[in-house]
Protein backbone atom coordinates (compact mmCIF):
# COMPACT_ATOMS: atom_id res chain seq x y z
CA UNK A 1 0.00 0.00 0.00
CA UNK A 2 2.78 2.40 1.22
CA UNK A 3 4.59 1.13 -2.23
CA UNK A 4 1.36 2.16 -4.56
CA UNK A 5 0.83 5.77 -2.51
CA UNK A 6 4.90 6.60 -2.92
CA UNK A 7 4.62 5.90 -6.96
CA UNK A 8 1.78 7.64 -7.31
CA UNK A 9 2.82 10.70 -5.57
CA UNK A 10 6.11 10.45 -7.68
CA UNK A 11 4.17 10.41 -11.06
CA UNK A 12 2.56 13.23 -9.96
CA UNK A 13 5.53 15.32 -9.05
CA UNK A 14 6.55 14.41 -12.20
CA UNK A 15 3.97 15.96 -14.08
CA UNK A 16 3.65 18.90 -12.20
CA UNK A 17 7.62 19.63 -12.85
CA UNK A 18 7.47 19.49 -16.39
CA UNK A 19 6.97 16.21 -17.96
CA UNK A 20 4.64 16.98 -20.29
CA UNK A 21 6.54 17.38 -23.63
CA UNK A 22 4.94 19.27 -25.79
CA UNK A 23 4.15 22.10 -23.36
CA UNK A 24 8.36 23.03 -23.52
CA UNK A 25 7.84 23.40 -27.68
CA UNK A 26 8.92 26.87 -28.48
CA UNK A 27 5.88 28.83 -30.04
CA UNK A 28 5.38 30.81 -32.77
CA UNK A 29 3.51 34.57 -32.52
CA UNK A 30 0.59 32.62 -34.12
CA UNK A 31 0.85 29.60 -31.21
CA UNK A 32 2.82 27.08 -33.48
CA UNK A 33 5.40 24.97 -32.46
CA UNK A 34 8.12 26.46 -33.75
CA UNK A 35 10.28 24.41 -36.14
CA UNK A 36 13.78 22.54 -35.31
CA UNK A 37 16.42 24.88 -35.14
CA UNK A 38 18.17 25.23 -38.89
CA UNK A 39 22.26 23.25 -39.08
CA UNK A 40 22.69 25.38 -42.48
CA UNK A 41 22.79 28.97 -43.24
CA UNK A 42 19.44 31.32 -42.65
CA UNK A 43 17.76 32.90 -45.68
CA UNK A 44 14.79 35.73 -44.41
CA UNK A 45 12.39 36.29 -47.24
CA UNK A 46 9.63 39.60 -46.42
CA UNK A 47 6.30 38.90 -47.09
CA UNK A 48 4.77 42.36 -47.88
CA UNK A 49 1.24 44.07 -48.64
CA UNK A 50 0.24 47.65 -48.82
CA UNK A 51 -3.07 49.71 -49.16
CA UNK A 52 -2.94 49.61 -52.83
CA UNK A 53 -3.36 45.46 -52.79
CA UNK A 54 0.44 44.84 -53.46
CA UNK A 55 1.76 41.69 -52.37
CA UNK A 56 4.74 40.49 -52.88
CA UNK A 57 7.74 38.42 -51.68
CA UNK A 58 11.20 40.18 -51.00
CA UNK A 59 13.42 38.87 -52.43
CA UNK A 60 10.86 37.66 -55.50
CA UNK A 61 13.95 35.34 -56.74
CA UNK A 62 17.00 34.06 -54.73
CA UNK A 63 19.17 31.26 -55.40
CA UNK A 64 20.77 29.03 -51.91
CA UNK A 65 22.60 25.89 -51.15
CA UNK A 66 21.58 22.52 -50.56
CA UNK A 67 20.51 22.44 -46.32
CA UNK A 68 19.83 26.32 -46.27
CA UNK A 69 16.72 27.40 -44.50
CA UNK A 70 14.48 29.99 -45.84
CA UNK A 71 12.63 31.37 -43.08
CA UNK A 72 9.30 33.73 -44.58
CA UNK A 73 8.64 36.20 -42.22
CA UNK A 74 5.14 38.30 -42.48
CA UNK A 75 6.05 41.85 -42.61
CA UNK A 76 2.83 43.15 -43.59
CA UNK A 77 -0.16 42.70 -45.69
CA UNK A 78 -2.40 40.37 -44.08
CA UNK A 79 -2.52 37.11 -44.01
CA UNK A 80 0.72 34.85 -46.00
CA UNK A 81 1.73 31.63 -46.26
CA UNK A 82 4.09 29.48 -48.67
CA UNK A 83 2.97 27.39 -51.17
CA UNK A 84 4.57 25.01 -54.08
CA UNK A 85 3.32 24.17 -57.34
CA UNK A 86 4.03 19.98 -57.21
CA UNK A 87 4.30 19.88 -60.81
CA UNK A 88 6.95 22.74 -61.01
CA UNK A 89 9.60 21.51 -58.61
CA UNK A 90 12.80 18.65 -59.26
CA UNK A 91 11.96 15.56 -59.59
CA UNK A 92 12.00 13.61 -55.94
CA UNK A 93 11.76 17.63 -54.29
CA UNK A 94 7.80 16.65 -53.14
CA UNK A 95 9.03 14.36 -50.59
CA UNK A 96 11.87 16.47 -49.20
CA UNK A 97 9.64 19.26 -49.28
CA UNK A 98 6.59 17.35 -47.12
CA UNK A 99 8.59 16.43 -44.78
CA UNK A 100 10.29 20.20 -44.52
CA UNK A 101 7.17 21.94 -44.27
CA UNK A 102 5.98 21.76 -40.83
CA UNK A 103 2.11 22.28 -39.75
CA UNK A 104 0.77 22.07 -43.56
CA UNK A 105 -2.75 23.09 -44.27
CA UNK A 106 -2.42 20.78 -47.51
CA UNK A 107 0.02 19.10 -49.79
CA UNK A 108 2.98 21.20 -50.34
CA UNK A 109 1.23 24.41 -48.27
CA UNK A 110 2.51 25.95 -45.30
CA UNK A 111 -0.10 27.66 -42.60
CA UNK A 112 -1.13 31.25 -42.62
CA UNK A 113 0.73 33.57 -40.72
CA UNK A 114 -1.57 36.37 -39.57
CA UNK A 115 -0.05 38.63 -37.70
CA UNK A 116 3.03 40.85 -38.40
CA UNK A 117 6.51 39.17 -37.77
CA UNK A 118 4.91 35.94 -37.65
CA UNK A 119 7.61 33.23 -39.14
CA UNK A 120 7.40 29.92 -41.20
CA UNK A 121 10.85 28.22 -42.25
CA UNK A 122 11.36 25.90 -44.77
CA UNK A 123 14.65 23.76 -44.67
CA UNK A 124 16.03 22.36 -48.15
CA UNK A 125 18.15 19.75 -46.33
CA UNK A 126 18.64 17.10 -49.03
CA UNK A 127 16.84 19.02 -51.14
CA UNK A 128 17.17 18.16 -55.00
CA UNK A 129 19.25 20.89 -57.10
CA UNK A 130 16.60 22.90 -58.88
CA UNK A 131 13.60 25.62 -59.07
CA UNK A 132 11.13 25.33 -56.78
CA UNK A 133 8.63 28.17 -57.77
CA UNK A 134 5.92 29.02 -54.96
CA UNK A 135 3.28 31.43 -54.10
CA UNK A 136 0.90 32.97 -51.48
CA UNK A 137 -2.37 31.44 -51.84
CA UNK A 138 -4.54 34.70 -50.56
CA UNK A 139 -2.37 36.66 -52.62
CA UNK A 140 -2.29 34.56 -55.77
CA UNK A 141 -3.85 36.51 -57.71
CA UNK A 142 -1.92 39.69 -57.29
CA UNK A 143 1.38 38.05 -58.08
CA UNK A 144 2.69 37.01 -55.55
CA UNK A 145 5.31 34.49 -56.42
CA UNK A 146 8.69 33.26 -55.54
CA UNK A 147 11.31 31.42 -57.28
CA UNK A 148 13.65 29.47 -55.06
CA UNK A 149 16.53 27.53 -57.22
CA UNK A 150 19.02 25.23 -55.02
CA UNK A 151 22.10 24.46 -56.90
Amino acid sequence: MRFTLLTTVVALGALACGGDKQADQTQTPAGQPATPAASGPVVEVKMTGNNNNLAAFEPKALTIAPGTTVRFINVSGGMHNIAFWGDSIPAGAAAVLTAAMPNTIDNLTGPFLMQPNDTYEVTFANAPAGTYKGYCTPHLALGMKIAITVQ
